[in-house]
C-alpha cells in the first residue's frame, strides 16, 4: 500500500520549482507528486520536459477532476496571486489541505472568503512565509521572546531592493495592481508577517503615504531618460540595463518566451513603460494591538539590497541589518537574472548580516548572527522541512504558518493600500465581515 502523501500543483511558473523539485527528491520518500493544473498548456510541457516528468495536466475548468482522478491530499497553489483564494478555496470544498505561496490573496474580499471555507471545512492551510525560518530572523525572534529587550514599544523597518531584483516587478504581470495587490501586498506580506511574528501581535490601525516615483513612462521622461521599446527582446533595448533578454536565459526563453502564444503574456516588459499602477516607495506606519507602533519603509529602486530593522524596548534596543544578493535571494530561476541584465553585477556581500544589543545601562554587545546559505537565507530548506517532511523538528518559535497569519500579514498591506487610495488611516477591523 502507497502511504505517501499525494500533491498537485497549481501554477507551473519559476515559483513552483522550488516545491516541485523538493517533491522529486528530498521528500519523494513520504511525498508524491501526482497532477498538474496551469492555464498554459505550453508552460505545463516545458516545465514538464525541465524535470523529465510526465504527470497528468488539466485546465482550471477541470480542477476539481484531477483532485478526484488523483485522490490528490494536498494542493499547491503557485499561481497567480489573485488567483489564489479560487484554487485555495476549491480545494477546500473539495476536501483536500493547501499549501499557498504568499500572499495568502490580494485583497479583503478574497481574504473573507478563504477564512470562511476553512472555517466551513476545517481543511488545514499553511501560507509559506520562508523568511520566518531564515536563521537570523529566527534569532530576533528567540532574543525578542527571551525578554532581552524587555517589553517592544516601537520597531523601524527598512527594507531596500536593488536595481536588479526590484525592477523586476515592473517588468512582469505583478506591474499590474489587480494581479498583486501592489508590493505593499505581494512583497511586504513577507516582511508585515515577520513583525506579526517577532512581536507576538496583530495589526490595529495602518496609514501611509507613496506612489511610483521611478519606473513607469512619466518618470523616464521627467528626467529626460524616455525609453520607447516594449520589451527586453526589442533591438532598441540593446543598451538599457534595465531591460531584461529572455533569449539570453535559458530557463525563462523555455518557461515565458516560447509559451506566450498561449496566454499572451510577456515577462519581460518595459520598466519605463505605459500600464504600471504598483507603487515603487512606500512608507507605511502600523500600531499593534499590544500598542507597540512601526514605521515601515520599502523601495524598489536602491543601489543595494537588503533590511535595517531596530526594535526599541523597555529594557533596550535590538538593531538587525542584513546586506542580500538579489539574484540569490530571487525566487528559483530567477538566479541569472543578475548576470543577464544589461550592465547589471551582483554586489559583493562581505558581511551580509550584523545584529546589535544596546542596553539601557552598558556597552553595546554584537551577538553572532547564524550565517547559511540557500534560498531567504537559508530559510527554504526548513521551511519545506515543515510542509514535507513526516517527522518536521519541534519549533518552540512556532515558525509554521496557518490561514490566520496569512490574514494578518496581508491585512496590514491591505489596509496601506485603503490608506493611499482615501489619505486617511485604516482600521484592520473594517476590512472583514468577520475577524480571522
Amino acid at each position: 500500500m502507497n502511504s505517501r502523501k499525494r500533491y498537485a500543483i497549481v501554477g507551473t511558473g519559476s515559483r513552483s520549482r522550488m516545491f516541485r523539485d523538493a517533491l522529486l527528491q528530498d521528500y519523494a520518500s513520504s511525498a508524491e507528486l501526482v497532477a498538474l493544473c496551469d492555464i498554459n498548456p505550453l508552460r505545463i510541457a516545458a516545465w514538464q520536459k525541465e524535470a523529465g516528468l510526465a504527470l497528468p495536466a488539466y485546465g482550471p475548468a477541470d480542477f476539481e477532476k484531477m483532485l478526484r482522478e488523483h485522490s490528490v491530499d494536498t494542493v499547491i497553489v503557485t499561481s497567480i496571486d489573485r488567483t489564489h483564494h479560487e484554487f485555495i478555496c476549491r480545494a477546500m470544498e473539495a476536501g483536500c489541505d493547501a499549501i499557498t505561496e504568499k500572499p495568502m490573496t490580494v485583497d479583503a474580499d478574497k481574504c473573507q472568503q478563504i477564512l470562511d471555507t476553512q472555517r466551513r471545512t476545517g481543511r488545514r492551510l499553511a501560507v509559506t512565509f520562508n523568511y520566518r525560518y531564515a536563521p537570523r530572523n529566527s534569532k530576533v525572534k528567540e532574543l525578542i521572546q527571551s525578554g532581552l529587550i524587555g517589553q517592544v514599544t516601537s520597531v523601524h523597518f527598512e527594507w531596500v531592493l536593488d536595481t536588479q531584483h526590484g525592477a523586476d516587478y515592473f517588468r512582469r504581470w505583478h506591474r499590474d495592481k489587480r494581479n498583486g495587490g501592489g508590493l505593499l501586498v505581494h512583497k511586504s506580506t513577507h516582511h508585515f508577517d515577520l513583525v506579526n511574528w517577532w512581536l507576538g501581535s496583530q495589526p490595529e490601525t495602518v496609514m501611509a503615504m507613496g506612489g511610483l516615483r521611478f519606473y513607469g513612462r512619466e518618470n523616464a521622461e521627467a528626467r529626460g531618460e524616455p525609453r520607447s521599446y516594449p520589451r527586453g527582446t526589442h533591438p532598441a533595448a540593446a543598451q538599457d540595463p534595465f531591460a531584461l533578454d529572455l533569449n539570453k536565459i535559458d530557463d525563462h526563453r523555455r518557461l515565458y518566451l516560447e509559451c506566450e502564444a498561449a496566454d499572451g503574456y510577456q515577462r519581460d516588459q518595459n520598466v519605463f513603460g505605459d500600464g504600471i499602477s504598483i507603487e515603487d516607495e512606500m512608507s507605511v506606519l502600523v500600531r499593534y494591538q499590544n500598542r507597540a507602533v512601526m514605521t515601515y519603509h520599502l523601495v524598489a529602486f536602491a543601489p543595494w539590497e537588503g533590511y535595517r530593522i531596530a526594535f526599541t524596548g523597555t529594557k533596550g534596543r535590538l538593531e538587525l541589518e542584513v546586506t542580500e544578493n538579489a539574484f540569490l535571494t530571487a525566487g528559483a530561476g530567477d538566479h541569472n537574472l543578475a548576470k543577464n541584465i544589461r550592465g547589471a553585477s551582483a554586489h559583493k556581500v562581505t558581511e551580509p548580516a550584523t545584529l546589535l544589543f544596546r542596553p539601557l545601562w552598558g556597552e553595546p554587545v554584537k551577538i553572532d548572527v547564524p550565517q547559511e546559505g540557500g534560498g531567504h537565507g537559508g530559510g527554504d530548506k526548513r521551511l519545506l522541512d515543515d510542509l514535507f517532511s513526516p517527522t518536521p523538528a519541534p519549533d518552540p518559535l512556532g515558525r509554521a504558518a496557518g490561514h490566520l497569519d496569512g490574514a494578518m500579514s496581508i491585512l496590514t498591506g491591505i489596509a496601506a493600500n485603503r490608506s493611499l487610495a482615501t489619505d486617511a488611516p485604516v482600521r484592520t477591523s473594517d476590512l472583514l465581515r468577520t475577524q480571522a
